[in-house]
C-alpha cells in the first residue's frame, strides 16, 4: 500500500466544507486502487426492504452529511487521515428489483479493492447488500469471516414473502453459504416485536451470539468490547452498523424503525469501544433520507459512524 499520505480531503481552512462535489469526507473520487488504503463505497440498493423503501439514496445522504467531518479524533487521539490514503471509490453497480444479482455485483465490485489490500467502508443501501460484502471478504481471505453487528434485527429469517434473498434473511444465507463464521460472530441490539418466540432462537441455532437491547445496555461499552474480542478472536472480521439500532427519536430516517433503541451517543460509544481491533471491512446501512428529520440526524449519525470506522482502521494500523 502507500508509503505515506496520498489521497485525502482538502484543507478546510482553505476550502470551506460546504464547497465542492459531495464525496465521502470530501475525499477525492478515485476509481484506481493503486496507492489507496481506505475507500468509501456506495451501494444504492433498496428493493430488498420489507417496509419503507428509500435506502437507495442513503449513500448520497451520508456523503453530503460527511462534509462536516474533520481529521482529528479527540477521544481516540488519532488523525483519521494522517499517513494514509483515503478515497471515495464511488458506487458499485446494482440492479433494482434483483437482490440476487445485486449481491453478485457487490461482491464483484469489492473484489479488486480487497485484492489490493484496501479497507472498504460500505455505505448502504438496505442490509441485503451485506451478503455481497461477506462473499467478497470470504473469497479474498480464503475463509469465512466473523461479523460484529449492531442492529435492531438479527436478519436471520429463512424467507420473507416467499423470498429467500431479502434484507431480513442476509445472515442466514451467509451462514448457509459458508461465507460467515457464526461461531465467531456477535449480533447486538435486537429489540421490538417479533413474529414468534423462535425469531431470535433461529439466530442462536445458526451459531450466532445474540445480545438483545436490554442486555447490551446492561453490558455497557467496556463489557461489550470484552465480549466481542473474546468471541471473534484473531480471525478475519467485519464490523456492521444498521442505523435502526438507534432509537427513531435520534435516527428516524430508516426503513424499519423500532422504538426504544440506543441513543446516538450510546451507539457511537459501543463502536468506539472496539478501538484496537482489526476489521477488514465496515458498513453502515439502512439510511432512508426521505424519512429523516429536517436536520438530517440519521444521515449525520451514519457519517459519524463511518468516521469512527476510519478511526478504528487508523488505530489498527490498516494501511
Amino acid at each position: 500500500m502507500s508509503a505515506g499520505a496520498g489521497y485525502g480531503p482538502p484543507d478546510a481552512s482553505s476550502a470551506p466544507r460546504y464547497t465542492g462535489v459531495r464525496t465521502f469526507a470530501r475525499c477525492p473520487l478515485v476509481a484506481d486502487v493503486d496507492g489507496v488504503d481506505v475507500a468509501a463505497v456506495g451501494v444504492p440498493f433498496d428493493t430488498a426492504t420489507s417496509f419503507r423503501p428509500g435506502a437507495r439514496f442513503g449513500p448520497e445522504a451520508i456523503r453530503s452529511a460527511s462534509a462536516l467531518l474533520r481529521p482529528w479524533h479527540p477521544a481516540l487521539e488519532v488523525d483519521v487521515f494522517a499517513g494514509r490514503s483515503v478515497v471515495d471509490h464511488g458506487d458499485v453497480d446494482v440492479t433494482p428489483g434483483n437482490a440476487v444479482r445485486t449481491a453478485e455485483q457487490v461482491a464483484g465490485g469489492l473484489a479488486p479493492l480487497l485484492s489490493a489490500g484496501v479497507v472498504p467502508i460500505v455505505l448502504g443501501g438496505d442490509h441485503s447488500v451485506a451478503l455481497g460484502e461477506l462473499r467478497a471478504h470470504a473469497a479474498a481471505c480464503g475463509e469465512p469471516v466473523a461479523v460484529v453487528l449492531l442492529d435492531a434485527h438479527a436478519d436471520t429469517w429463512d424467507q420473507y414473502y416467499g423470498e429467500r434473498y431479502f434484507h431480513g434473511t442476509v445472515f442466514r444465507r451467509a451462514a448457509e453459504e459458508g461465507v460467515v463464521a457464526p461461531e465467531r460472530s456477535l449480533l447486538a441490539g435486537m429489540r421490538g416485536p417479533l413474529y414468534s418466540a423462535d425469531d431470535l432462537g433461529a439466530a442462536r441455532e445458526l451459531g450466532y451470539d445474540v445480545v438483545v437491547d436490554a442486555d447490551l445496555r446492561a453490558l455497557g461499552p467496556d463489557s461489550f468490547s470484552a465480549r466481542v474480542r473474546a468471541r471473534v478472536g484473531e480471525g478475519p472480521t467485519m464490523l456492521g452498523f444498521d442505523v435502526d439500532v438507534v432509537d427513531p427519536a435520534f435516527a428516524p430516517g430508516t426503513g424499519t424503525p423500532e422504538v426504544g433503541g440506543l441513543t446516538s451517543s450510546e451507539a457511537i460509544g459501543l463502536v468506539r469501544s472496539l478501538a484496537g481491533m482489526r476489521f477488514r471491512g465496515f458498513d453502515v446501512v439502512e439510511v432512508a433520507p426521505a424519512y429523516d428529520g429536517p436536520g438530517q440526524p440519521t444521515a449525520f449519525l451514519a457519517a459519524a459512524v463511518a468516521w469512527e470506522f476510519l478511526a478504528l482502521s487508523a488505530l489498527a494500523g490498516q494501511r
